[in-house]
C-alpha cells in the first residue's frame, strides 16, 4: 500500500486534470480492468470554506457541484474518485487510476499517465503565469528632496 501522501497526490493530480486530458491519455493505459461497484458515480454539492488572510475565521465561500464513486477492482484494489463539476467518467477514471496504483500497475500508470498529466498542468500554469508577468506594472516611489 502507498503511504498516505503519495495517495493524496495521485488523487489530487486526477481531481485537478482537465476531464479531456485525461481522456486524451487513456488509451494509453490500454484496456479496463474489470471491477465492481461499491459506490456508483453520483453527483452532488460541497460547501467550501475558506479563510480571512488564510488564517482567520473560516467562511462558507459557496458550493461547489463534485462527482464521487468508489469501485473495487477483480485483484480487490479498491479506488475512489472525486471530481469537480458532473463528468462521471472522469470520476470512474480516478477511482480505477486510485485503485490500480495500489496493485503492481502503479509504475506503468504513473509512467503513462500521471507524469504526462503532471507535465500538462505544470504547462499551464507556467503559460498562465507568464501571461500575467506581461502585464505586471512595477509601482515606485521617488524621493522628492525635501527633509
Amino acid at each position: 500500500m502507498a503511504d498516505l501522501s503519495e495517495r493524496q497526490g495521485w488523487m489530487g493530480l486526477m481531481a485537478r486534470a482537465p476531464a479531456k486530458a485525461v481522456a486524451a491519455l487513456w488509451p494509453d493505459l490500454g484496456d479496463e480492468p474489470a471491477f465492481g461497484w461499491l459506490r456508483a458515480p453520483e453527483t452532488g454539492a460541497v460547501m467550501v470554506r475558506g479563510r480571512t488572510s488564510g488564517s482567520g475565521a473560516p467562511f462558507n465561500v459557496g458550493e461547489m457541484t463534485v462527482t464521487r464513486c468508489s469501485l473495487k477492482l477483480a485483484s480487490g484494489a479498491v479506488g475512489h474518485g472525486y471530481v469537480q463539476g458532473r463528468d462521471k467518467t472522469h470520476a470512474r477514471r480516478a477511482a480505477i487510476v486510485d485503485a490500480l496504483m495500489q496493485t503492481d500497475a502503479a509504475p506503468d500508470v504513473r509512467t503513462r499517465l500521471l507524469a504526462p498529466l503532471a507535465a500538462q498542468i505544470e504547462d499551464t500554469k507556467a503559460t498562465r503565469a507568464a501571461k500575467a508577468a506581461a502585464t505586471r506594472v512595477d509601482f515606485f516611489t521617488l524621493a522628492r528632496g525635501e527633509d
